[in-house]
């Protein structure tokens, strides 16, 4: 299944590449159901390749006496890493640039692209590699403890992760300048109003990706970061700008990052133990190379199972930043507004089907957003 379908991808991405596709109406309706259908896929391609390098590829490279020195360890989960790249590198060419393209919400051009997943394979072999040669020496040293060891491990990585993303590798893939003029001042009086007037005001080239548009706010001690989209300061109105702004204060109000620090340590423990369970009635190690590819197996089928109660979570905290930007602008008509270009700029419907919604959207319809904001501003 798995090479079937990353063989259609490539013979789809080879033809692009000599020449792009036809444009398509931009339908939010039909791009919604390509998108939803393109997830579930990739997670059926997903769940089949972790299944297959578990139990099909895996047991022949079991070691027999149950013991796999750390080199030939690291070594094969690197292989393993870099072949899982590899066989989506067609898949993400044609499902993340060209229909994207073809709907008109990208321009990027091939080289620009393939450039930034360069980067990406990069950081990720170099991040990933390290961390999961950490997580099997725990496993051999505390084969039973090592959940917990793995749980007290995530706190600070995600902490972590929050100050460094944002600020050492988010700037290799986008340039950042900072934002002046009338709409900067009046950014700064709002955040100084909630305790976030020393953050640091940025444009961001997200046109260099995409033409949708987006802001955020994010850091810890000390990094704090107002983030404002090109596409969002150069299309939208001030007043509108200054709403989704505000909207994305209200998460650092909230401490949000801190409520899904805490959230993510306590799926991380239900994760652990619980891939733990399912790895473990394959036999064998879990530190060798074949026995990590059973824990990451259950890691795929225990998070997906965590994710709606965390989709849950996500779209009750926007609904709370819609209410603090609402109350820290005054402003309902310019939110609605704003979450109506949005939904032109980002070909976004205005309601999912309800499984979607209730199993995987990390936001509410745009249409209950809208029509809250409109009867704000009505009233």
């Amino acid at each position: 299944m798995v090479l079937g379908y990353v063989a259609v991808r490539t013979r789809e991405a080879i033809a692009e590449t000599r020449a792009h596709a036809p444009a398509l109406q931009p339908n939010p309706q039909e791009y919604g159901r390509l998108r939803r259908a393109l997830m579930l896929a990739g997670m059926a391609r997903s769940f089949a390749a972790l299944a297959a390098g578990a139990y099909a590829l895996g047991p022949l490279i079991e070691p027999r006496d149950g013991i796999e020195p750390r080199p030939r360890r690291i070594a094969l989960v690197g292989a393993g890493l870099a072949t899982t790249m590899l066989l989506d590198l067609p898949v993400d060419y044609v499902e993340g640039l060209t229909f994207e393209r073809r709907y008109g919400l990208t321009k990027q051009s091939d080289g620009a692209w393939l450039a930034d997943r360069a980067k990406s394979t990069a950081l990720t072999l170099a991040i990933a590699v390290p961390l999961i040669e950490l997580l099997a020496s725990a496993i051999e040293r505390a084969p039973r403890r090592w959940p917990a060891l793995a749980t007290a491990a995530s706190f600070p990585l995600l902490i972590l992760a929050n100050v460094i993303v944002p600020t050492f590798i988010a700037p290799m893939f986008n340039t950042f300048e900072p934002v002046e003029g009338e709409l900067a001042s009046a950014i700064r009086t709002l955040a100084s109003r909630y305790g976030a007037g020393d953050a640091t005001i940025l444009r961001v080239d997200m046109s260099r990706q995409t033409e949708k548009a987006n802001a955020y706010v994010t850091g810890l001690f000390g990094t704090k970061r107002i983030v404002i989209g090109d596409t969002l300061l150069d299309r939208f109105e001030p007043a509108e700008t200054l709403f989704v702004v505000a909207h994305e204060l209200g998460h650092y109000v909230h401490r949000d990052v801190w409520r899904g620090v805490a959230l993510g340590t306590l799926a991380a423990a239900l994760v652990f133990y619980g891939a733990r369970r399912v790895a473990e009635r394959g036999g064998g190690s879990l530190a060798s190379a074949a026995g990590l590819a059973r824990l990451f197996f259950g890691l795929s089928a225990v998070s997906t199972l965590a994710g709606p109660p965390l989709a849950a979570f996500s779209r009750e905290r926007e609904r709370a930043a819609d209410t603090f930007a609402l109350v820290a602008t005054g402003d309902g008509a310019a939110g609605a507004s704003a979450f109506e270009r949005l939904r032109e700029r980002n070909l976004a419907e205005d309601e999912q089907p309800k499984w979607m919604e209730t199993l995987f959207a990390s936001h509410p319809s745009l249409r209950s957003r809208i029509d809250r904001l409109r009867a704000a501003s009505a009233g």
